[in-house]
């Protein structure tokens, strides 16, 4: 893909988990995950803006 071997992600795994420590590597993840997905939906060049309802509150009904 991007001419990385084997050595090189090793290499680039051992730094992120110096660098993170091995316990922040799933929120690490996720976080990736949900930016790649973001950015897909994003570019999918769908301009339309999603509204949803807001809830009325009991609140918000008494003022």
């Amino acid at each position: 893909m991007f001419g990385f071997g084997m050595p090189e992600l090793i290499v680039i795994l051992v730094i992120v988990v110096v660098i993170f420590g091995a316990s922040r590597l799933p929120e690490i993840g996720g976080a990736l995950g949900k930016s790649i997905r973001n950015f897909k939906k994003a570019s999918e060049g769908k301009d339309e803006i999603e509204i949803k309802p807001r809830k009325d509150s009991d609140d918000n009904k008494n003022a």
